[in-house]
């Protein structure tokens, strides 16, 4: 179970970055990720009903669910998105790889949870195979400034990312299931959205093109609820800083599409990244008794 949720957050979530690229333009970001989150918060209710899940949590959960709504479903999602308007999806995707690492340093500094050496190990070697993934994308740029903000807004966005995940731990914790907290989840974050967007005088517009209508319904319902429920139900079973590995395979996924979309061309350079990426996600998840340096280190 654990591979299959593993597999299926990295295909839907690795072809998430082109979709969100043909959100931009002329709908504005914020109110293109309220009516996203609108329509995946409707369908989530509708599930909650038909699987007979629990629907209204408990009075403890409520702080845990409004700073997830604000963290996962409503800053993470913006910064997000800003970023793309400055940066290659690519390079996105790279800084978005940093979550396992970001997830393991908070969840030793807030949860008191220890960082496992062979998961820090993976997370990282599998960051330098990403790095000589898109190093072409990289040269060149390290001076404009639109890609400095581009990246730092990356960077922002993962953290609230990283704050998520821990959030869901916790509240899964508690007893609560991802179906439950997503939804009240994505209803905060969506309310957030509305009201900011509404409150800076931006028009709650559509585009009536098959490329925008495609690429919303494939985020909110896929990208959202398949895939953060997905992602939140591996979080709750093998812990975040694992479960947040499978964005280091994200990039591969988005430069897979863009082999077929775009013509992107692999080079031996690239093949080597791929080869550390799969390298460290072995790593990862390979129990620590199988490792006699690691095991005697602990």
């Amino acid at each position: 179970m654990n591979t299959f949720l593993y597999l299926l957050t990295v295909l839907i979530w690795g072809t998430t970055w082109i979709a969100i690229k043909f959100q931009l333009g002329v709908v504005a970001a914020p109110v293109s990720i309220a009516i996203r989150f609108w329509m995946a918060t409707a369908v989530m209710f509708v599930l909650l009903f038909l699987l007979r899940k629990p629907v209204w949590p408990p009075r403890r959960a409520w702080r845990y669910l409004f700073a997830q709504g604000l963290a996962l479903f409503c800053l993470n999602f913006l910064c997000f998105y800003y970023a793309s308007q400055w940066m290659q999806s690519g390079l996105v995707a790279v800084v978005f790889s940093t979550a396992p690492i970001w997830n393991a340093i908070n969840g030793r500094i807030f949860l008191k949870k220890a960082i496992r050496p062979q998961v820090l190990a993976g997370a990282l070697l599998g960051l330098c195979g990403i790095s000589l993934l898109f190093l072409p994308q990289m040269r060149g740029h390290w001076t404009d400034s639109g890609m400095l903000v581009g990246l730092g807004l990356a960077l922002l966005g993962t953290l609230c990312f990283s704050a998520g995940n821990l959030l869901s731990s916790r509240m899964q914790a508690l007893g609560l299931t991802p179906w439950t907290t997503n939804t009240w989840a994505m209803l905060i974050g969506s309310t957030v959205l509305t009201l900011g967007s509404l409150a800076a005088g931006m028009e709650f517009a559509f585009e009536p093109t098959a490329r925008y209508i495609g690429s919303l319904l494939y985020l909110a319902i896929p990208g959202s609820v398949i895939g953060f429920t997905a992602y939140l139900m591996l979080v709750g079973r093998i812990g975040a800083d694992r479960a947040a590995y499978c964005t280091v395979l994200f990039p591969i996924v988005a430069l897979t599409v863009s082999t077929v979309f775009e013509g992107y061309v692999w080079t031996a350079t690239a093949f080597g990244g791929l080869l550390l990426v799969l390298g460290g996600n072995l790593l990862a998840f390979l129990p620590a008794g199988r490792l006699p340096l690691l095991a005697a280190r602990q």
